[in-house]
């Protein structure tokens, strides 16, 4: 069987919300989705979408307004609380209880399940939990105090305890919120790793378009209308849908670069002439300082990259040679745009 197309979570004409003054407020309706074995699927959208309460409806924290999900051939709402954490394990935004314990006994409640509040750990156990701990790059922590590490420390932590667990499906809430860019890297190729190699189902919630693009096997993104549209990275920035949810007055989806480009709010216009990495983020520099690019037509300066050490503003008559592109930058700000 081909473990890729193995449905590990499901949900049917799933709609979800909260109660607002004893009514349901629905944020999205009739969701029909799939989480499969062996893949990592990233959860985007706007602020408000409902990415969160996607997440715990799924993860059996938030009863759905309608609908079901499933794990496996059983309806996951019907089946007791300890027998849920059996088949998925949950990491939220929530901070970790910073009571007196250290990290190895924060991620061995994970085992709970198994184990029970009073139980004793078994050889299976410490096993898994040393596995836990290595999978989520958390070894060095076991022997601290929860208390005295940093949010992305705590991250890690929580992703130790889900995966101690031993769960074939996992929801993470927005893992990277905490971490650095090195870290959110190695976290999300880490997660992709897992899953395919210990073949989980992982759904991870994140507004980190670029590493979704990057990492995800597929992508789900919820928009403010409570559509939810699937597809694998490529063709969903190809088709424009990341134009339609994510565009606004002042950013537009360029799927050149597979990234957004910032509006300029000046109508001045510059020209940039040249290949390769150098001309790549001289136009960046260019778009950041406030004028939009052109091929043709009128423009307040041309920039011509002649190689990594040399560039050449045209302004008018008046020719500058620049031997980098902090000479460029100083350049463009040195200049009066107002004549």
């Amino acid at each position: 069987m081909d473990d890729h197309r193995t449905e590990v979570l499901s949900a049917k004409n799933l709609s979800i919300g909260f109660k607002q003054n004893r009514a349901a407020r629905c944020i999205a309706k009739d969701l029909q989705l799939a989480l499969h074995a062996g893949e990592l699927v990233c959860l985007l959208g706007p602020n408000g979408s409902g990415k969160s309460t996607l997440i715990r409806s799924l993860g059996g924290m938030q009863a759905p307004i309608s609908g079901s999900v499933s794990v496996g051939n059983a309806d996951f709402h019907t089946i007791p609380p300890r027998q849920r954490a059996r088949l998925v394990s949950v990491v939220l935004t929530e901070a970790l209880p910073a009571a007196m314990m250290d990290a190895y006994a924060m991620v061995a409640l994970g085992r709970h399940p198994y184990s029970g509040w009073f139980g004793s750990l078994n050889a299976h156990d410490r096993e898994r939990i040393e596995w836990a701990l290595t999978a989520a790059g958390a070894k060095t922590l076991a022997t601290r105090q929860v208390a005295e590490l940093s949010d992305g420390e705590r991250q890690k932590i929580s992703i130790a305890r889900a995966l101690a667990q031993e769960t074939r499906v996992m929801l993470l809430d927005e893992p990277t919120a905490f971490l650095d860019l090195p870290r959110r890297v190695e976290l999300m190729r880490n997660l992709r790793d897992l899953a395919h190699r210990e073949k989980l189902g992982l759904l991870l919630s994140t507004h980190d378009l670029d590493l979704a693009l990057r990492f995800a096997d597929r992508l789900w993104i919820l928009n403010q209308q409570g559509e939810l549209i699937q597809g694998y990275p490529e063709a969903l920035a190809m088709s424009g849908d990341f134009a339609k949810i994510f565009e606004s007055e002042s950013l537009d989806w360029d799927p050149a670069i597979g990234s957004f480009r910032a509006h300029p709010e000046s109508c001045l216009r510059a020209r940039v002439i040249g290949e390769g990495v150098s001309a790549l983020w001289t136009q960046r520099a260019v778009e950041r300082l406030g004028f939009g690019l052109t091929e043709s037509g009128n423009t307040a300066f041309t920039v011509s990259i002649k190689n990594e050490t040399s560039w050449e503003a045209k302004r008018g008559k008046e020719e500058t040679a620049l031997g980098s592109i902090s000479e460029l930058i100083e350049w463009i700000r040195r200049q009066d745009w107002t004549t």
